[in-house]
C-alpha cells in the first residue's frame, strides 16, 4: 500500500487523507524525542510573553488549533484507557498521546480564559481495533499538519507563529510513524499543500465523531472521551 485518498478514510469514520509527510529521523531518534517533547513544547509555548503578544486573530486560531489537539489527544488517551491494542501500536498510542496531552496543556495555559471547552467525542469503536486505530491516526496526524500549515501564515504575533511551527513539526514526525505503522509510505511528494479551515471543519464533523452530551453508541467497552 502506498497511498490512502480522502474518500477512502472518510469512508470509514477517520478524518482526513492530506497529503505524505516528511520525517527526517530515526524511529529510535524519534522516541527519544518523544519523552521529552512535551515538556520542551509546553516551555517554549507557555511564555508568559507568547500570550501577551496573541491578537484577537491569534486567539481565534489557536482555539482551532487547540480544538483539534483535544481530538487528537482523546483518541490517544481513550486508545490506552482501552487497552485493546499490542506492540508497536500501543507504543504509539502512548507516546504520541502524551505528547498531544501537552500540546493541550500548552495551548490552554496560553488561551487562559479565552481557551474554548473540550467537546465530549465517540470514537466508534476506531480506539478498538489495531487497523482501525492506525487508520484513523493516519488521517488524524495529516490533518493535523495541513491545518497547522494553512494557519500559520495568518497568525500575526511571531511569538505565537513560532510557538504554533514548533508543534507542526512534531505533528509531522507522529503523522509519519502512524503512517510507516499502517504500511504507507511516509514521504512520497516533495512539496505538501494545506488544508483550509472551513475543509478540515468540514471533514471532522463528517466522522461523527463530536458526539452530542450524552450520546453513547453501543454497549461493550467504553468509548467514550469527554
Amino acid at each position: 500500500m502506498s497511498d490512502l485518498t480522502l474518500e477512502e478514510l472518510d469512508r470509514d469514520g477517520a478524518i482526513a487523507e492530506a497529503h505524505d509527510r516528511v520525517s527526517g529521523d530515526s524511529r529510535g531518534a524519534f522516541l527519544r524525542k518523544a519523552a521529552i517533547g512535551g515538556a520542551v513544547l509546553l516551555g517554549a509555548v507557555a511564555r508568559p510573553s507568547v500570550a501577551s503578544a496573541a491578537t484577537a486573530n491569534d486567539v481565534d486560531i489557536l482555539n482551532y488549533a487547540l480544538t483539534l489537539e483535544y481530538l487528537q489527544a482523546s483518541f490517544y488517551t481513550e486508545t490506552e484507557r482501552i487497552g485493546a491494542l499490542k506492540g508497536r501500536a500501543a507504543e504509539a498510542a502512548r507516546v504520541v498521546g502524551a505528547v498531544e496531552r501537552a500540546h493541550v496543556k500548552a495551548l490552554r495555559k496560553v488561551l487562559g480564559t479565552a481557551a474554548v471547552k473540550r467537546p465530549t467525542f465517540n470514537f466508534r469503536g476506531t480506539t478498538e481495533e489495531t487497523r482501525r486505530f492506525l487508520k484513523t491516526a493516519v488521517a488524524f496526524e495529516d490533518l493535523a499538519v495541513a491545518a497547522y500549515k494553512a494557519q500559520a501564515p495568518r497568525l500575526k504575533s511571531k511569538a505565537v507563529l513560532a510557538a504554533a511551527i514548533s508543534i507542526h513539526s512534531v505533528e509531522a514526525r507522529h503523522a509519519a510513524w502512524m503512517r510507516r505503522l499502517f504500511g504507507i509510505v511516509p514521504a512520497v511528494t516533495a512539496f505538501d499543500q494545506p488544508l483550509s479551515r472551513s475543509r478540515v471543519e468540514r471533514l471532522v464533523a463528517a466522522t461523527h465523531f463530536i458526539a452530542s452530551k450524552g450520546e453513547m453508541v453501543g454497549k461493550g467497552k467504553p468509548r467514550f472521551t469527554g
